[in-house]
Formats: C-alpha cells, structure tokens, sequence
C-alpha cells in the first residue's frame, strides 16, 4: 500500500489579500508583535516563498493568527481614534 503524504495548503498571496492597508502598517513591528517573528520571515510568507526561495506561505494556523492580529490591531487603531473624539 502506498502512503500519500498531504502537503498542507498555503496561502501564498497574502500580500494581495492586504494591498488596502500594505503601506500604511509596520510589518516589522506586526511581525514581532504578534508572531514573534523577524521581519525577514514574515516578508517572506506575504511574498509566497520560503526561506530558500522555493514556494511558500502562510499555513491555515498562519492565517488564522493574521487574521486574529488584524482585529486586534483594527480594535486598536478604533481605541485611539475614540480617544481623540472623548
């Protein structure tokens, strides 16, 4: 019996998915804030490719904290601007 090996899907066009906010966050400061990462990994995975130059991306685990980061930044970013109007 031949044993097939799943490779896990990746989301390799991150940085398509954020073009709306990809200039206006620091994504090295996202990266060690909320991945605990280095920049250099985390431009990586928005680019689609591993640390060698092969195909990469985020794993759905990946995915699911950007996605949870985001809306922490979002309530965040919606703190400061109802400090500003208070």
């Amino acid at each position: 019996m031949e044993t097939i090996k799943e490779t896990p899907a990746v989301i390799s066009d991150m940085k398509q998915r954020v073009r709306d906010i990809q200039m206006a966050i620091s994504w090295r400061d996202f990266a060690n804030t909320y991945f605990q990462r280095s920049s250099s990994w985390f431009y990586h995975k928005m680019d689609g490719i591993d640390g060698n130059g092969g195909v990469g991306g985020f794993t759905a685990e990946e995915a699911e904290q950007m996605y949870g980061a985001l809306n922490d930044l979002a309530d965040r970013i919606r703190r400061a601007a109802d400090n500003i109007k208070a």
